[in-house]
């Protein structure tokens, strides 16, 4: 029973995370949302799940499993503009509470829990301007997010690794 439910998904796993009510941390969920539109108008959502949250959490390890990659998109305050997009690997001595992980950590307890390298797994990371409680987008963060939008259209039309190790930005 449980090969046909990994079966069932995507190939990609696209993790939004960020806080909606803390002004441009608010760009992952909305470029999830607007990816979501997308990916079912080009009739794409089957070779994709996305993920939103407000933080990545151990948990979020599982939706790792059976992936051919995965994509974590973030808001970052001292981010290059308008985004950065890069390869990650698993790394160790992350300082991180119960409640947080940064993207490299979930790859490490991946490797840890499940014996196997994860996916390969990639960090699309926009700049923000702020993040203060009750905030709403900036100006800048919005021009930043759809450009980044933009990059992603690309990688979800080419969800292949060599395709988005080109798109690298540094």
């Amino acid at each position: 029973m449980v090969e046909l439910r990994w079966a069932q998904r995507g190939l990609v796993v696209i993790f939004a995370v960020g806080n909606p009510s803390r002004g441009d941390d608010a760009i992952g969920p909305m470029l999830h949302g607007q990816l979501e539109k997308w990916l079912k108008n080009e009739n794409l959502s089957d070779q994709f799940d996305l993920i939103e949250d407000f933080q990545l959490q151990i948990e979020h390890v599982l939706d790792l499993q059976g992936r051919e990659l995965a994509l974590f998109i973030d808001a970052g305050a001292h981010t290059p503009g308008p985004f950065t997009f890069r390869r990650i690997a698993p790394a160790t001595g992350i300082a991180h509470t119960t409640h947080e992980l940064p993207p490299e950590a979930v790859l490490q307890v991946f490797v840890q829990t499940e014996f196997a390298a994860p996916p390969p797994a990639f960090v699309l990371c926009v700049r923000g301007e702020q993040f203060e409680l009750g905030e709403s987008l900036s100006a800048a963060a919005e021009r930043n997010l759809q450009v980044a939008f933009e990059l992603l259209q690309v990688l979800c039309r080419n969800p292949r690794l060599s395709v988005w190790e080109q798109a690298v930005t540094g």
